[in-house]
């Protein structure tokens, strides 16, 4: 990839897109992570008012501080980038103990793990709304198209999407090429959504290298019957995030009302 060139086409996609519209710049979620590292890199360099915005939920310290040491090089670099902490915590806890908690473990743990993600949303478009900006979104196109690993209506909302057609390892060739603090370059990528340390790894059961090769394999329609058995594991657990995530990735359905009911 030409992540010169490639850097270049972003931030002037954007920069038209945002003009175009009439806003006046971008808001980003940054969370410690490679993704919205480089986003927030290439909303800067449009030379547009850019919102840098954390949000801790019960944040692991290590993301906190990876994301306050970027956000901090990023404003040295560009005066026009300002930043903002919002502790969504308390508001968290006390949606919390405002909700039903019989059912099972596992499913209050994942639904609470989604409600981070769209506490963080409506915040982002408030403040995207007192800014006039768009909110950028952080999604690359194998957590958007392949497996689906984001929320929906969480880090889904968003207003424009300038990583959705880059791969993991290409975002991260962007960020070498943008000189994104190693830390970030190094961190095991998380959604940070449970508190805890757990990986994307951890959740999908792949990492990304091996989810890019199993989204190029099944893209190309190739035949799976010579493959070794982690290829073959991992090109399941890609097929059944693929199908089950769907919902997520197509438009919502609309009932259409036929013309003779009418």
């Amino acid at each position: 990839m030409k992540a010169e060139k490639v850097t270049q086409h972003i931030v002037q996609w954007l920069k038209s897109y945002a003009l175009n519209a009439g806003t006046h710049g971008f808001v980003v979620g940054v969370s410690g992570g490679i993704d919205s590292a480089v986003t927030s890199t290439l909303c800067a360099l449009t030379g547009l008012p850019t919102v840098c915005v954390m949000l801790p939920i019960h944040q692991d310290p290590a993301q906190i501080a990876r994301a306050q040491n970027h956000i901090t090089s990023l404003k040295e670099q560009c005066p026009h980038v300002s930043s903002l902490k919002v502790d969504v915590t308390p508001i968290f806890e006390a949606f919390k103990h405002s909700i039903p908690d019989q059912a099972p473990e596992a499913l209050i743990q994942l639904s609470l793990a989604n409600s981070r993600a769209r506490l963080r949303m409506t915040t982002l478009y408030y403040l995207a709304g007192i800014n006039h900006a768009l909110v950028a979104g952080t999604g690359n196109k194998v957590e958007d198209f392949g497996v689906g690993f984001y929320t929906k209506y969480g880090d889904g909302g968003v207003d424009i999407s300038p990583l959705a057609d880059l791969v993991k390892s290409e975002v991260y060739a962007l960020g070498a090429h943008l000189e994104i603090h190693q830390d970030i370059l190094a961190a095991a990528p998380t959604d940070g959504l449970f508190g805890d340390s757990r990986t994307d790894e951890d959740q999908i059961g792949a990492n990304y290298d091996e989810l890019e090769w199993a989204m190029d394999f099944y893209e190309k329609n190739s035949d799976p019957s010579e493959l070794e058995p982690r290829q073959k594991a991992v090109l399941d657990i890609y097929i059944k995030l693929h199908t089950n995530n769907q919902h997520k990735m197509r438009p919502i359905p609309v009932c259409t009302i036929p013309e003779a009911l009418r």
